[in-house]
């Protein structure tokens, strides 16, 4: 086979193109960061890379779910905590007059105060974190108590749950039921204690109050104890999330990102390379006639 002057300046330009062509896919790696800037440079990896990165999404927003979650969880049991300091702070005051020894200045200043506490429980039952109810169910935008005398829960009871997704296919209740909480007749009982002590009732007939007072009482510490136990699994799950992010970004950068120092090895190496086919292809590019007129 006949090697012509031709075929050999043919294929030192194609092997020229190639490396140019190596070199700048290297340059475009080490400049992205990524072993792919268009699906055709890999398609495998480019499918691969859709999935991870729609798996760390459906992760992120979980992890945005998990902030909302504990917005619900912990504003609920802080206003039921001091709901419950409202009510033993009520309790107090009834067993104080009960010994029939406060003269009628006293109780009167009794009763104002259990007035004010029955006007801070309906603030507490009325609690909003952003634009949204805490104790009203899934009718988020509308207050559970309305004014009255005495004041009373709107008709019907929303108690239904308020449920986020805080893991795929799994939803957790963040609210606490202000059936369960707070009872259809806590501001009836309260407005009693109050009619008895401006009627001047004596202690042996207030003393019946400490028991109802007592089961209202129990109805929050109830509400308290599951909506903590609700706490504890969110927070137990939300630890498994943050270890689903940190995998989910690990398995994105070991199919997507390069390793610098083995790509930038590459491109020294392919630059070495190159540096050293022009130096073999000015010697194979013979001089012509032209060369020799100059």
């Amino acid at each position: 086979m006949r090697v012509t002057q031709s075929m050999l300046s043919n294929n030192m330009l194609r092997n020229l193109s190639n490396s140019f062509e190596r070199i700048g896919k290297l340059q475009e790696q080490i400049s992205s960061q990524k072993k792919i800037t268009r699906p055709s440079d890999d398609p495998v990896v480019a499918m691969q890379g859709i999935l991870y990165r729609r798996n760390l999404e459906e992760v992120e927003q979980f992890k945005r779910n998990y902030s909302e979650a504990y917005n619900w969880v912990e504003n609920s049991d802080t206003s039921l905590d001091k709901a419950g300091h409202a009510i033993d702070r009520i309790r107090e005051l009834m067993v104080q007059v009960t010994n029939d020894m406060y003269d009628i200045s006293q109780r009167q200043s009794t009763m104002e105060e259990i007035d004010q506490l029955k006007n801070h429980l309906v603030d507490i039952a009325n609690t909003k974190s952003g634009d949204k109810y805490l104790f009203n169910g899934t009718d988020t935008l509308n207050a559970p108590v309305i004014d009255g005398n005495p004041p009373s829960f709107a008709t019907p009871r929303n108690n239904n749950s308020v449920e986020l997704e805080l893991a795929k296919g799994v939803y957790i209740p963040v609210n606490a039921k202000s059936g369960e909480a707070f009872s259809d007749d806590l501001f009836t009982d309260i407005q009693k204690v109050i009619s008895d002590l401006q009627n001047g009732k004596p202690g042996k007939e207030l003393s019946q109050h400490l028991d109802i007072l007592d089961k209202h009482k129990s109805n929050l510490v109830n509400a308290r104890a599951d909506l903590g136990a609700r706490a504890n699994r969110i927070e137990l799950m939300a630890d498994r999330i943050d270890n689903q992010h940190i995998m989910s970004e690990k398995m994105l950068s070991e199919n997507e990102d390069i390793d610098i120092e083995k790509v930038i090895t590459e491109f020294t190496t392919q630059e070495s390379v190159h540096r050293a086919a022009l130096s073999i292809g000015s010697k194979i590019i013979q001089p012509t006639l032209m060369d020799f007129l100059r």
